[in-house]
């Protein structure tokens, strides 16, 4: 029993590897780390939705690793987050979040990040060589939920950082200790917001922390930290992955540009094509459940594989191929069920505006480099690009 997804090359593309074990059997088991454990790893659509919204399949970390010895120092304000919990406590967290994320609330942001998308762009040298990912990709989503936060100004490169090197795959204590920096910056921000209040979203959990006590202080700040990596990792591979994609679909990239319009419902086939986020967040059985034919039984970590459900040909007919009008509506590029991605309106409004100022603003951008030559993170839970060096 082998696990293609630790080939060295599966990075590059994972695609191909996904394909044969959807083929095979949608549903298999995979070695889990050393001494023998095994953890199922799901690569059919049909099976990944309903994993997604079952629940018998856990989310609660903490109940999973209670009796589970472990050298890791991972900070509990980063370990144990609202994407690591079960109905109820799970439900009333993301009930405090909801509504700034909502279509209409995401709309009071559109001109902030329309302005930090032009002074980004700004700094583009005309004609010549630069790096999509840290010129725009990483600094966008990172400036506008710094600032939905109201993270100050000077701290962002840190948070920047921090954030980073807690997707530093096979690098545990940099991811170690990348959290307890940053819990420990979100703890002393937490305290001069108290000291001077303001009216960012984190003011507002400050709020219900300190009003009527629906938070307590671990869970502000896990939601604080929460928000702060979720908000922006995600958008960051959401648009170099996008990019990429429609430069190496120039039919495609030529119709956006004839009809910018068109960006707002191309996002979905984008997100389909090449999911910023591989694998969801962690789940184990609660008891005995039987996906796609396959028993799986209680007790043992599932793998839902979002990328390789959203390039199933049985839900999405030729799915290697772009095609921006296809109808990818149902894509699980977000998730599914209740701990679907909170801010997928804020991320597609990022992205919308982004492409729509590159499109413009750029009229002959390319890639700098041959396609192979590109490097990706290494890392399973989410896909993108360490560098997209681009020609304007």
């Amino acid at each position: 029993m082998t696990d293609p997804t630790q080939d060295p090359h599966f990075p590059h593309d994972p695609y191909p590897a996904y394909a044969a074990m959807r083929s095979a059997c949608p549903v298999r088991a995979v070695p889990a780390g050393s001494g023998g454990r095994t953890s199922y790893l799901i690569t059919g659509y049909a099976e990944a939705r309903a994993a997604l919204a079952d629940a018998r399949l856990s989310k609660d970390t903490a109940a999973f690793f209670a009796d589970k010895g472990s050298s890791r120092r991972l900070h509990p304000a980063v370990a144990h987050t609202m994407l690591a919990d079960d109905p109820p406590r799970h439900t009333r967290l993301r009930g405090l979040v909801t509504a700034t994320f909502t279509t209409g609330a995401v709309g009071k942001l559109r001109p902030f990040i329309a302005r930090t998308t032009d002074d980004l762009l700004d700094q583009w040298p005309s004609g010549e060589e630069c790096d999509l990912v840290a010129g725009l990709a990483v600094p966008l989503p990172v400036m506008v939920i710094c600032e939905l936060l109201g993270v100050p100004q000077a701290d962002r490169p840190d948070v920047r950082r921090w954030s980073a090197e807690l997707f530093a795959a096979g690098a545990p204590d940099v991811i170690d200790a990348a959290s307890h920096a940053m819990a420990d910056y979100m703890t002393d921000l937490i305290a001069a917001k108290r000291r001077a209040p303001g009216d960012s979203l984190l003011d507002r959990l400050i709020a219900a922390r300190d009003g009527n006590d629906r938070l307590s202080e671990g869970e502000l700040l896990s939601l604080a930290v929460l928000l702060l990596v979720a908000g922006h990792e995600t958008t960051t591979n959401f648009l170099g992955n996008a990019v990429l994609a429609l430069l190496q679909h120039p039919a495609e990239l030529t119709r956006l540009r004839k009809n910018p319009e068109a960006i707002p419902g191309a996002l979905d086939e984008l997100l389909r094509f090449d999911s910023p986020v591989s694998t969801a967040t962690f789940r184990f059985t609660k008891e005995a459940v039987t996906l796609g034919g396959t028993d799986i039984p209680a007790g043992v970590p599932v793998l839902v594989a979002l990328g390789a459900a959203n390039r199933d040909p049985a839900r999405f007919p030729a799915p290697d191929s772009l095609d921006l009008n296809r109808d990818a509506s149902a894509h699980l590029g977000f998730g599914h069920g209740i701990h679907r991605c909170v801010g997928a309106p804020l991320a597609k409004a990022e992205a919308e505006i982004a492409l729509r100022a590159l499109l413009t603003r750029f009229p002959a951008l390319r890639l700098a480099v041959p396609h192979n030559h590109l490097t990706w993170r290494h890392t399973r839970l989410v896909r993108g690009l360490a560098a997209l060096p681009v020609l304007t």
